[in-house]
């Protein structure tokens, strides 16, 4: 395509995600013909991105080849390392950073979140860890006794720091809470989510933010906010990512804390549309909300996709969130918050925790757990009148459930 060209599609998706691919099928089941473009800034095509710190290193059999998810097969031509800098709406056209302008039908925000950084060099052994390049990256420089320094109590920290601890990397894990995910976890809890990671040799340094690196020889040099140093082979950073809503912001859709949007996911304009880590929807449990984690990015994409068809598809579904570190599972939805009160209830070898507002639960956390997910949102939803109620009503999922 030549620069002065203009590429049009039926469905244009800017962003390359989970929530992109996931969003072209959607499409599929309602036009089975209307042309799909996806947007990338990635290298590589549309993948399951929670296996870059999960499955892929925690399952023998779930290798590289499991990972993409094939958005091509639905017809959508795909332009990687391809960057979208401003959105005419008025025309229906986007433009790229490469000169190229293509135009739309119905356009869907899928930018997702930027990983934070900190101030030093840029090296292909500091990484913010967001890709699949990424995990290829860091797979190759780990292993064989490296010592890599984990940065950022986050999903990315928690689960590299126990999955790169597993396989024979010397870890050093820095976090700013008193105890891990004790802004999620109640105290208890925490102790009991940290102590792994001292029982397979992981040194953990709480309390603290790494401010900067410096490069040291064939080393990295990390400065903590508390005037220690750590030197380690490798960074990796897990300090959050943010939506990505300049896009939308300068072209003067709503956004507060994201890209809002009705129930069907439209915007304040009707042919654009916003899906997964961005967009602030209204959740019919929880309210106004905007989640970042692989279920919300499946769902979400679905139904956007279909819509954008032409469905009419309320998103009437509340998403889950989840994660696995060495033998600890837990799966939640609502909102994890220790300062709440909250009621911790034992059950199947494990516990259900239920984050209390007025006596009321507005999140449920399973530890341990496997849960029958519409029992949770049911009692999200329905909750009963007293906290001692709660006992019992959350339990493990029967495998003939």
């Amino acid at each position: 395509m030549t620069q002065d060209s203009i590429k049009h599609f039926d469905y244009l998706m800017v962003g390359g995600g989970m929530a992109a691919a996931f969003a072209a099928d959607g499409i599929r089941e309602v036009d089975s013909d209307g042309t799909i473009g996806i947007l990338s800034t990635d290298q590589d095509a549309p993948y399951t991105r929670p296996a870059l710190t999960k499955k892929l290193w925690t399952d023998e059999e779930f290798t590289e080849d499991n990972v993409p998810l094939n958005a091509e097969e639905t017809g959508a031509e795909l332009f990687l390392e391809t960057e979208v800098t401003s959105i005419d709406k008025e025309n229906k056209r986007v433009r790229t950073a490469d000169g190229q302008t293509f135009s739309y039908n119905k356009l869907l925000l899928a930018t997702g979140g930027e990983p934070q950084r900190i101030d030093g060099p840029d090296d292909a052994r500091v990484l913010a860890f967001r890709s699949f390049e990424d995990y290829r990256t860091l797979r190759r420089i780990s292993g064989s006794g490296t010592h890599v320094i984990v940065v950022g109590g986050s999903y990315i920290g928690t689960e590299l720091a126990a999955n790169l601890a597993l396989n024979n990397t010397q870890v050093t894990f820095i976090y700013p809470q008193d105890k891990l995910s004790d802004t999620r976890f109640p105290d208890e809890l925490a102790e009991e989510y940290e102590q792994p990671y001292r029982n397979h040799g992981i040194k953990m340094m709480n309390n603290t933010r790494a401010s900067s690196y410096t490069k040291n020889g064939d080393q990295f040099v990390v400065s903590l906010e508390n005037g220690e140093t750590v030197t380690g082979d490798a960074i990796v950073l897990g300090i959050g990512v943010e939506p990505r809503l300049e896009l939308a912001k300068e072209a003067g859709l709503e956004v507060e804390d994201g890209v809002v949007t009705d129930e069907f996911f439209r915007t304040s304009d009707p042919d654009i549309f916003a899906a997964g880590d961005i967009v602030s929807y209204p959740d019919p449990i929880l309210g106004r909300h905007r989640i970042e984690h692989v279920d919300h990015a499946r769902k979400s994409g679905t139904t956007v996709g279909k819509n954008m068809a032409g469905a009419q598809e309320p998103y009437d579904y509340t998403p889950y969130f989840y994660s696995q570190v060495f033998d600890i599972s837990w799966k939640a939805i609502g909102t994890l918050d220790p300062e709440l009160d909250y009621y911790i209830d034992e059950v199947d070898g494990g516990k259900v925790i239920y984050y209390l507002e007025d006596n009321k639960p507005v999140g449920i956390l399973t530890w341990n757990v496997e849960p029958d997910l519409d029992e949770v949102r049911n009692v999200l939803s329905n909750p009963p009148e007293s906290k001692e109620s709660l006992k019992g009503l959350i339990r493990e999922k029967e495998d003939n459930e």
